[in-house]
């Protein structure tokens, strides 16, 4: 069979010289060559056209495009691909879909703190940047007797507007408080929920029903309220989802038995486990450093690190959580779950994809490989009252609804172990306490020694100023910064250590969102990655409730520290114990 193809272009008429600027370096654009694919044909007399190849290495662009035979060659080797503005709402307003479902989220425990402070204002701050779908409708459900004007009063006063987008605020406002509506009921009554069933299906008016329950209960009230809703306010022809907030338990056998009895009721997928800390920039931000620079990963493991630090502080104490607090302590509210998960995603292999089933596979094989915390390799702490000048601040056990002779700890450091080839040696020292000096929250990887360091051969010089530190912290300013070593100008051979610092507040100004609205959008979306799976669970209470019950059984006494301090002073000879420099991380 004869073909008859078109002769390819000359290269000549669609080559371009243009430059670029490196710093101050102009390079010359070579021309972009073309390369002729000519048609083929398929056995069954199917023929493709001809396809040109066209590359650009255009000042630090690397692009290919294929073009069929026939087809505009116009388009410059400096055209941009515009990203969306924001992320699509859920689902895209504009969308069938949208017109015919609906979306109604369920705040279970509406009258408490945690549902006016937090929960409502981020669901104003998604509905401001049309971050929810249109047929989106919202209700509180709580026991105390209260109607939908008054639900509205209370959360209004609760409700901010951007910074950076204060345009038509107030009208927004209006908008999002004409869609809260109030249910009182009992959580133990499913005559009440099929009431609340009842309201519901009134506002859905008909079209496909897709339910976000968020519990913000205690986790004495999370079984009745998932057995009530299940059976009497669950969807009937869209998606059911319930987000359960932390503790989730208090030790491995009631933390198996919640799940076992909230399993009862609802599949795993039907299950998010929320800790809101899993929703700030700081666990983004890890992921994206590991796995999108080059420069870093090669570097992440024993053969280069020393030790990791895992630092969570507050400057407050427990106030107004008293009674709460001493029922978990430290240990189970801060490091069991935050911090672990986050050691979970710093330590973790490189996943499949970025789905969220592959990371979470990858975060359970590193807690499965974590040695259980032993008690010789903790400091606990417990803080104590403080007057100094016209100041005094009370202690711990001064809180009314805390027992004079609690032992339960506000502060602990403990040291990690990840038995797997990348981490095997390197120690994890765990930081989290209250009623410190500074709240922070961040990672710092101290990195090895350079091997025959010839500066460290200077009279005086330290080895340890000398070693390079990586540090990944969200509060108080979120930044990135890597400490180098670097010389002095002048004469002489002086050292210094200086930082490589970016700063998100001077890099990107805009508004930071809160948390809870990343972590709301990714429920509606059904998108799991930063919600905590069962066998997650199971494998994080299985490093500290060895830990725990030895601290109970054998009644530790913390170690006390003033309200304002640094902390125990013990973390410090624990960190010795480790050959961790603790001096710079301010506990």
């Amino acid at each position: 069979m004869a073909l008859s193809l078109s002769p390819p272009l000359s290269s000549s008429s669609s080559s371009s010289s243009s430059s670029t600027s490196c710093s101050s370096v102009n390079h010359q654009t070579p021309p972009r060559k073309l390369h002729w694919i000519p048609a083929i044909c398929s056995r069954s007399g199917f023929c493709s056209r001809g396809l040109q190849i066209r590359a650009s290495n255009a000042g630090n662009r690397r692009a290919i495009s294929l073009h069929a035979e026939g087809t505009s060659l116009h388009s410059s080797v400096d055209d941009k691909v515009t990203a969306p503005d924001k992320e699509s709402s859920v689902p895209n307003t504009r969308s069938k879909e949208a017109r015919d479902s609906s979306l109604t989220i369920i705040v279970v425990g509406a009258s408490g703190d945690l549902a006016r402070n937090k929960i409502f204002p981020a669901l104003f701050a998604l509905f401001y940047d049309d971050q929810l779908p249109q047929n989106f409708t919202a209700f509180g459900y709580a026991r105390s007797p209260m109607t939908d004007e008054e639900l509205r009063m209370t959360i209004s006063k609760t409700l901010t507007c951007r910074v950076d987008k204060s345009e038509n605020c107030n009208e927004k406002m209006s908008q999002f408080l004409k869609r809260c509506f109030y249910q009182s009921g009992q959580y133990s009554s499913e005559e009440h929920f099929s009431e609340l069933d009842d309201r519901i299906r009134e506002k859905e008016g008909g079209k496909t029903s897709n339910r976000l329950y968020y519990l913000a209960v205690p986790p004495t009230q999370f079984v009745d309220v998932v057995r009530c809703a299940s059976r009497r306010s669950s969807s009937e022809n869209g998606w059911t989802r319930m987000i359960v907030e932390k503790p989730f338990g208090r030790d491995s056998e009631s933390s198996s038995k919640l799940t076992l009895d909230l399993k009862q009721h609802l599949t795993e997928d039907q299950i998010f486990r929320i800790d809101h800390h899993l929703g700030e920039e700081l666990f983004e931000s890890l992921l994206v450093l590991r796995f999108s620079n080059l420069v870093f990963e090669p570097l992440w493991s024993r053969n280069y690190i020393r030790n990791v630090q895992l630092i969570f502080s507050q400057d407050f104490g427990t106030e107004g959580r008293g009674r709460y607090f001493d029922n978990y302590g430290i240990i189970r509210d801060v490091m069991q779950n935050h911090l672990l998960q986050l050691l979970a995603l710093f330590a973790m292999e490189p996943p499949v994809t970025l789905d969220a089933e592959d990371i979470r596979n990858e975060k359970v094989k590193v807690l499965r490989s974590i040695k259980p915390v032993s008690l010789d390799d903790v400091v606990t702490g417990q803080y104590k009252g403080y007057t100094g000048g016209n100041m005094s601040v009370p202690g711990y056990t001064d809180d009314p609804a805390v027992s004079k002779h609690s032992l339960t700890p506000t502060f602990a450091a403990a040291i990690l172990s990840i038995n797997n080839p990348r981490w095997d040696g390197v120690p994890f020292m765990m930081v989290a306490g209250k009623a410190l000096h500074s709240s922070r929250a961040e990672i710092r990887v101290q990195f090895r020694h350079v091997p025959g360091n010839l500066y460290n051969r200077k009279p005086g010089a330290n080895l340890d100023d000398a070693t390079n530190e990586l540090v990944i912290r969200v509060q108080p300013d979120e930044t990135v910064y890597l400490k180098i070593n670097n010389k002095v100008p002048g004469l002489g051979m002086r050292l210094d250590c200086s930082d490589l610092n970016l700063l998100s507040k001077s890099r990107y100004p805009g508004e930071v969102p809160d948390a809870y609205e990343r972590l709301l959008l990714d429920a509606m979306r059904g998108e799991r990655r930063l919600f905590i799976r069962s066998d997650e669970l199971d494998a994080a209470w299985s490093v500290f409730t060895p830990l725990l019950n030895e601290l109970e059984e054998k009644k530790i006494a913390p170690e006390l520290y003033p309200y304002g301090s640094e902390g125990p002073v013990g973390v410090h000879y624990l960190g010795a114990k480790y050959n961790i420099r603790c001096e710079d991380s301010g506990y």
